[in-house]
């Protein structure tokens, strides 16, 4: 009989560390740090962090759209009553926008659109790693096209790389960091997104071989972090999964604390899953903590209106808006749509 339960015990740690359950236990999670971790594995239970998950956030699990120049109210009512999608990116935010001009972008907008039934993922793009290499979008309009555009020229490129010099994070980047966070939840609170919201920095692909940079960054996200949550908001990260998603999971095996809550990573590949990243452990950002950009520059259409468009399969959590009275429309005897969608909070 003993023989018997050695043998059981010998497989099910076999199992386990199979199923990478080992890393989970020594690792803290996101927004964890080290010492966190060792006290809560002293009891075999690894508790999450507090802005997550937590039953007064609000979350959506389905497909979103992201754009560079946020559409009308007439073309996110057109796209509501006949795309596939529920949710919507919007950077609102941040000096390394690439869209910065943003006509409907208001309180009204924010507000109507969420009464549509429509989720709302903010992003805040502020400054970029110094070492940042990403090319910016080729269609910044939103609305699509022509097909067929010409390359960038040399100038062009020029000009993206002095601009990206004037956008990079500085000598001091915990400060930075810690006064964008607050700036980032400044901007989202004016437009009607309440504590509890989601809010996404979000960094263009960068050099993970350079140190500096990587350690300028790493400091920069980490007040960013511990500034928006301090004032009642939940961080995510949005960037490129070869670069800002694997630099976190390296973070969070480093036991390194003030992580996003959220990940937001890219990679075309054309799936629209949720698990399976390569480069995140299995465990890392599971529960509605992850969106994954699987598709971009993609024209659609729905309604009569085209959109250049990233696709995205989502399970995490979104702004949380509240309808107050200096929200309602200003033109008399225009109604708006009432609520709808299979995912309302």
């Amino acid at each position: 009989m003993r023989t018997r339960s050695r043998a059981q015990v010998a497989a099910a740690l076999v199992l386990i560390s199979l199923l990478g359950l080992p890393d989970l236990l020594l690792a803290p999670p996101p927004g964890r740090t080290a010492s966190d971790t060792r006290r809560a594995s002293t009891t075999g239970v690894l508790a999450e962090p507090p802005d997550t998950t937590a039953d007064t956030d609000v979350t959506f699990r389905g497909l979103a759209f992201d754009v560079c120049r946020v559409p009308s109210l007439a073309v996110m009512r057109a796209w509501r009553g006949s795309s596939p999608y529920g949710a919507v990116g919007v950077t609102y935010g941040g000096r390394g926008r690439d869209c910065p001009d943003q006509p409907h972008l208001t309180r009204r907008w924010v507000s109507e659109v969420h009464r549509m039934g429509w989720r709302v993922l903010p992003v805040f793009a502020g400054s970029q790693p110094p070492c940042a290499r990403e090319p910016r979008r080729a269609d910044e309009a939103g609305e699509a096209g022509k097909a067929g555009e010409p390359e960038e020229t040399q100038e062009a490129a020029a000009a993206r790389g002095a601009r990206n010099a004037r956008e990079s994070i500085g000598a001091a980047p915990a400060a930075q960091g810690e006064r964008e966070g607050g700036d980032a939840v400044r901007q989202a609170a004016a437009l009607g997104m309440d504590r509890g919201s989601a809010l996404y920095v979000s960094l263009r692909s960068y050099d993970l071989g350079d140190a500096d940079c990587v350690r300028a960054t790493l400091d920069f996200i980490r007040a960013w972090n511990r500034e928006v949550r301090r004032q009642g908001y939940v961080p995510g990260l949005r960037g490129d999964a070869e670069t800002g998603a694997r630099h976190m999971e390296r973070a969070r095996r480093a036991g390194t604390g003030d992580l996003p809550s959220a990940l937001w990573f890219s990679r075309w590949n054309h799936r629209p899953s949720l698990h399976g990243e390569a480069v995140l452990h299995p465990y890392a950002w599971r529960v509605k903590r992850r969106i994954h950009q699987y598709e971009g520059e993609v024209t659609e259409e729905y309604g009569g209106h085209r959109l250049t468009v990233g696709r995205n399969m989502t399970d995490a959590p979104v702004a949380r808006v509240s309808r107050r009275p200096e929200d309602d429309p200003k033109a008399p005897g225009t109604p708006s749509p009432p609520p709808g969608g299979a995912n309302q909070p």
